[in-house]
């Protein structure tokens, strides 16, 4: 069995670490969303058709899948905070790529290893948790959560921002300097974290479907999680849409408007700390009904349309990063050894449903305009609510 190194057991997470922690989890994250509301700006830069543009999203999405399931359980293997800064420094290069690509394949290239490195933030959130003590993991991964949300939220209005100033090319260009300043935080303030797991690197990969299929929780957690993140891309991928189109708002402003949907993010710390006062089942219910019940406000009188559609925005992110935050610190409980590979299996399947809820939000909204949005989008956390009702069964 390999040691674990006298540096994690000196260690400890404190709450400025944690905050480092949140803040390295949001910059990195955000890199899988820069190119989301400005692939219109990118396409015909670099000779990219229209019809095209969407494979820029898509590649970022399925390099993040497979760094996933390829790399994050590296995690449970390979000494952590050197994975971390040599994953950080793919993610530095790929930027650059993309900054200065003048070719579509070059940038599609880019982009798959933006999203391939960007799981750098998939080995942090584990590290913590193994950093922390029992009874306030829940609070320290809860904090750390915040900051990946606010990551996810700010990253498109940062986009859109920088690039109606300063053109396409300067976000990509800024997302490396980030990168960079990352790697420096991460090598000189992370502690070293070598893990007790002794296998080859096949055998890691072999262990993943014994996880899967030897902890129900997991399964379990992964699908209430998967179905509430399907409606987050749904309405995150729609909105913009009914936005521009429907109630004449700017670029600007849907930036605006995603900035307010960032106050959900509040919501990691608070399921935290319910966590680890063991009210995980009244939470999660609280976070699946309401989720179901958020796009109500998105119905009312069009004059008040907006405010509406920014009260579903606040209450949904709220709902769905407490699910997510209240999963985590119970797959996290299953096992020490194993939390790197819990972890990638448990955000593979939210990366899943993202994906499905990303993939139908333009036809549904062509089709069947807002209504279906609000339909679709409040059968998903309902889906998550009777398997949860079905599962929490004496």
């Amino acid at each position: 069995m390999t040691s674990i190194s006298p540096a994690t057991h000196g260690a400890t997470m404190t709450k400025g670490l944690a905050m480092l922690f949140a803040f390295c989890c949001g910059a990195i994250v955000a890199n899988l969303y820069y190119a989301q509301p400005i692939i219109g700006l990118i396409a015909p830069d670099i000779g990219l058709s229209g019809t095209l543009a969407s494979f820029i999203v898509s590649l970022t999405q399925i390099g993040y899948a497979l760094g996933l399931f390829f790399l994050v359980p590296l995690g449970d293997l390979l000494e952590n905070r050197r994975l971390m800064i040599v994953t950080t420094g793919v993610a530095i290069l790929s930027l650059l790529s993309a900054a200065f690509a003048q070719t579509p394949n070059l940038f599609l290239l880019a982009s798959l290893l933006v999203g391939f490195s960007s799981v750098a933030v998939q080995i942090l959130v584990p590290l913590a948790a193994n950093l922390a003590p029992e009874e306030t993991r829940g609070r320290v991964v809860g904090s750390i959560m915040g900051g990946l949300l606010l990551g996810i939220l700010l990253a498109r209005p940062a986009a859109s921002l920088i690039a109606d100033h300063f053109g396409w090319r300067a976000v990509f260009g800024t997302a490396a300097a980030v990168m960079l300043l990352i790697s420096v935080v991460l090598a000189t303030t992370i502690p070293k974290h070598q893990p007790a797991h002794s296998a080859t690197y096949g055998q890691l990969l072999k262990s993943l479907w014994t996880l899967l299929r030897k902890q129900p929780v997991l399964r379990q957690r992964a699908f209430y999680q998967a179905c509430m993140f399907a409606t987050f891309s749904l309405f995150w991928t729609a909105v913009p849409l009914e936005l521009a189109r429907n109630h004449g708002l700017s670029q600007s402003q849907i930036a605006l408007f995603a900035l307010v949907g960032a106050i959900g993010a509040i919501a990691a710390p608070i399921a935290g700390r319910l966590a680890d006062a063991g009210h995980t089942r009244i939470a999660s219910l609280c976070a699946m009904l309401f989720a179901a019940l958020s796009f109500l406000p998105s119905l009312i009188e069009p004059a008040y349309a907006v405010i509406g559609m920014a009260v579903t925005g606040v209450i949904l992110d709220f709902c769905v990063q407490m699910n997510m935050v209240l999963g985590q610190r119970a797959v996290y409980a299953l096992d020490a050894k194993s939390r790197s590979r819990l972890n990638a299996l448990y955000m593979t399947s939210i990366f899943i449903g993202g994906a499905i809820g990303s993939v139908v939000a333009s036809a549904l909204y062509d089709h069947g305009g807002w209504v279906w949005i609000v339909t679709v989008g409040s059968v998903f956390p309902v889906l998550a609510l009777l398997g949860f009702l079905k599962n929490s069964r004496p």
